[in-house]
């Protein structure tokens, strides 16, 4: 967005998202620029798990339900949006994946609006490569070798990130952690799931909190739906504890303080991470559709610029937690270059690339 309005000061942005991420969304665009608008749609999606057979979930009741509900949300939303750009007529819609995408491309390649999408992810989703049939050019996350889209209209340009995710230099750090309210003579383990959390990973947080404070000091961002919970349960914020449910506003400046982050193996964090050059432990959500958050990891994983914690071995032993973030602590040579070899995917110029894409493409 901030690309784009260097080259057209004047041009009218607006940011459409699905129901239930709309307050952080709105939280987020809000704090890049407040005079984007912000709205929602109604939008479904085709629950297929990775670690099922196709056969049983056509036989397991609650999820069939669950489509059939979603198949009427992507109809809802697919009017919605057609309704909404005829109304405003943009010159091009910009769609950067997930299910909620599927209804604006949809009505945007019917009224002849010129799309672009981005694919985040080392593997397309179901709604990416249905748009990418339409698409007027594609921007990839990962290198092309991981995608099938034709080579005459996708381009690997990397994620754009945020200016605010460079690599903090010890006196950068400090400052981020007492601007956090956190201890600087200790090393600091982020560990986030998400924007809406992941329960599994706040779950073996708890367990191994102990071993992990002898290490040193904790941030959980536990999302919304757990937050309540888990306040009950763990100490105190201060120095050397601290739980949040969600972190819409310098959230680079806390990552930017930590000395080892753990996440799930979303693209958009996994970017964000490299440019801030951060040893990482990668905790990919297996079950997901398509395994796209094990391919994310693969990604980087194959280049050991990551650690990987395989979920399933994290919920029957956390301590793995404390384990991993001990070997990263305890040998800070190899995680610096760990956390170099991390930050060679970055591709600098991937917001202005993105642009350059977006504006070609209107018409």
């Amino acid at each position: 967005m901030g690309e784009i309005k260097k080259r057209n000061k004047s041009a009218q942005i607006r940011f459409w998202c699905d129901y239930k991420f709309f307050s952080q969304a709105k939280s987020i665009v809000n704090h890049f620029d407040n005079k984007i608008a912000v709205s929602s749609i109604v939008a479904g999606k085709l629950r297929r798990y990775n670690h099922v057979s196709v056969m049983k979930q056509l036989l397991w009741p609650s999820v069939v339900l669950l489509n059939i509900r979603d198949i009427i949300f992507v109809v809802v939303g697919f009017l919605q949006s057609f309704i909404k750009l005829i109304l405003w007529r943009p010159n091009v819609i910009f769609a950067k994946g997930g299910y909620v995408c599927l209804p604006v491309g949809f009505a945007a390649h019917l009224l002849n609006i010129p799309l672009v999408i981005h694919d985040s992810d080392a593997h397309p989703g179901l709604t990416n490569r249905i748009l990418g049939i339409w698409a007027k050019s594609i921007a990839t996350g990962a290198p092309l070798k991981y995608y099938s889209y034709s080579d005459k209209k996708a381009v690997y340009t990397g994620i754009p990130v945020s200016d605010d995710f460079y690599e903090y230099s010890a006196a950068q750090k400090e400052q981020a952690r007492e601007k956090w309210g956190l201890s600087s003579s200790r090393p600091l383990i982020v560990i986030t799931g998400g924007g809406l959390g992941a329960q599994r990973i706040n779950d073996a947080t708890v367990v191994a909190l102990d071993d992990l404070l002898h290490l040193g000091s904790v941030v959980l961002i536990s999302g919304v739906g757990q937050y309540d919970e888990l306040r009950s349960i763990v100490p105190p914020n201060g120095k050397r504890f601290q739980l949040h449910s969600f972190i819409s506003k310098d959230i680079a400046s806390l990552l930017g303080a930590a000395d080892v982050v753990i996440t799930r193996a979303g693209a958009t964090t996994i970017f964000e991470l490299a440019a801030l050059v951060k040893p990482t432990i990668l905790i990919p959500n297996g079950k997901l559709t398509g395994g796209h958050q094990l391919k994310n990891a693969a990604v980087y994983a194959e280049k050991d610029a990551v650690k990987v914690i395989n979920e399933e071995e994290m919920l029957s032993d956390p301590k793995i937690l404390a384990y991993t973030v001990r070997e990263i602590l305890h040998d800070p040579v190899s995680s610096h270059k760990m956390a170099q070899r991390f930050a060679e995917f970055v591709k600098p110029n991937a917001a202005s690339d993105v642009a350059d894409m977006i504006i070609s493409s209107i018409k």
